[in-house]
Protein backbone atom coordinates (compact mmCIF):
# COMPACT_ATOMS: atom_id res chain seq x y z
CA UNK A 1 0.00 0.00 0.00
CA UNK A 2 1.47 3.27 -0.73
CA UNK A 3 2.24 5.35 2.19
CA UNK A 4 -0.73 8.02 1.92
CA UNK A 5 -1.54 9.53 5.52
CA UNK A 6 -5.28 10.41 3.71
CA UNK A 7 -6.15 6.29 3.43
CA UNK A 8 -4.70 6.05 6.74
CA UNK A 9 -7.06 8.29 7.32
CA UNK A 10 -9.66 6.53 5.67
CA UNK A 11 -8.61 3.56 7.27
CA UNK A 12 -9.26 4.84 10.49
CA UNK A 13 -12.67 6.79 10.15
CA UNK A 14 -14.25 3.43 8.84
CA UNK A 15 -12.96 1.33 11.49
CA UNK A 16 -14.54 4.16 13.83
CA UNK A 17 -17.83 2.74 13.91
CA UNK A 18 -16.64 -1.02 14.84
CA UNK A 19 -16.50 -3.17 18.22
CA UNK A 20 -12.37 -3.20 18.93
CA UNK A 21 -12.12 -7.24 18.02
CA UNK A 22 -14.09 -6.28 14.60
CA UNK A 23 -11.44 -2.88 14.46
CA UNK A 24 -8.61 -4.31 14.51
CA UNK A 25 -9.53 -7.46 12.08
CA UNK A 26 -10.73 -4.79 9.57
CA UNK A 27 -7.64 -2.70 9.92
CA UNK A 28 -5.63 -5.88 8.46
CA UNK A 29 -7.95 -6.77 5.86
CA UNK A 30 -7.67 -3.22 4.80
CA UNK A 31 -4.33 -3.02 4.78
CA UNK A 32 -4.16 -6.28 2.82
CA UNK A 33 -6.61 -5.42 0.39
CA UNK A 34 -4.86 -2.20 -0.55
CA UNK A 35 -1.51 -3.68 -0.14
CA UNK A 36 -1.34 -5.03 -4.18
CA UNK A 37 -2.34 -1.66 -5.71
CA UNK A 38 0.24 0.87 -6.85
CA UNK A 39 -1.62 4.14 -7.00
CA UNK A 40 -4.20 3.60 -4.71
CA UNK A 41 -5.41 7.43 -3.79
CA UNK A 42 -8.29 7.95 -1.27
CA UNK A 43 -11.24 7.96 -4.21
CA UNK A 44 -9.86 4.48 -5.23
CA UNK A 45 -9.37 2.80 -1.63
CA UNK A 46 -12.56 4.39 -0.37
CA UNK A 47 -14.34 2.55 -2.95
CA UNK A 48 -12.34 -0.78 -2.22
CA UNK A 49 -12.78 -0.33 1.62
CA UNK A 50 -16.58 0.41 2.08
CA UNK A 51 -17.79 -3.03 0.88
CA UNK A 52 -15.18 -4.27 2.86
CA UNK A 53 -16.26 -2.33 6.05
CA UNK A 54 -19.67 -3.51 5.93
CA UNK A 55 -18.64 -7.00 5.72
CA UNK A 56 -17.29 -6.07 9.19
CA UNK A 57 -19.63 -4.07 10.69
CA UNK A 58 -22.51 -5.63 12.94
CA UNK A 59 -25.16 -2.95 13.96
CA UNK A 60 -26.32 -2.34 17.27
CA UNK A 61 -29.76 -4.33 18.49
CA UNK A 62 -32.70 -2.11 18.42
CA UNK A 63 -34.26 -1.49 21.50
CA UNK A 64 -37.00 0.34 20.24
CA UNK A 65 -38.53 -2.78 18.26
CA UNK A 66 -39.69 -4.21 21.46
CA UNK A 67 -41.74 -1.25 22.71
CA UNK A 68 -43.90 -1.32 19.72
CA UNK A 69 -44.86 2.08 18.27
CA UNK A 70 -45.98 5.21 20.12
CA UNK A 71 -47.80 6.94 18.37
CA UNK A 72 -50.64 5.25 18.82
CA UNK A 73 -50.57 5.65 22.94
CA UNK A 74 -53.42 7.55 24.37
CA UNK A 75 -53.23 11.45 25.10
CA UNK A 76 -55.25 14.14 25.15
CA UNK A 77 -54.78 15.48 22.15
CA UNK A 78 -55.82 11.89 20.76
CA UNK A 79 -59.01 11.34 22.96
CA UNK A 80 -60.53 14.65 22.21
CA UNK A 81 -62.27 15.71 19.02
CA UNK A 82 -59.99 18.07 16.20
CA UNK A 83 -59.88 21.78 16.78
CA UNK A 84 -62.51 23.18 14.70
CA UNK A 85 -64.71 19.55 14.28
CA UNK A 86 -68.23 20.84 13.20
CA UNK A 87 -70.89 19.32 15.81
CA UNK A 88 -73.14 16.92 13.77
CA UNK A 89 -76.04 19.06 14.72
CA UNK A 90 -74.57 21.79 12.80
CA UNK A 91 -73.72 20.18 10.29
CA UNK A 92 -77.59 18.71 9.87
CA UNK A 93 -78.50 21.93 10.52
CA UNK A 94 -76.84 23.93 7.44
CA UNK A 95 -77.87 20.52 5.62
CA UNK A 96 -81.56 20.92 6.26
CA UNK A 97 -81.33 25.13 5.65
CA UNK A 98 -79.50 24.47 2.27
CA UNK A 99 -82.34 21.99 1.70
CA UNK A 100 -84.94 24.80 2.19
CA UNK A 101 -83.28 27.36 -0.52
Amino acid sequence: MPPYDDVDTLISELSASLEPPQHAAFEAAARSALAGLDCAGPGLAYRILVPLQRRFFDPPDDARVTAGPRHHRPNKLTALPAVGAEDPRGTARRLSMWARR
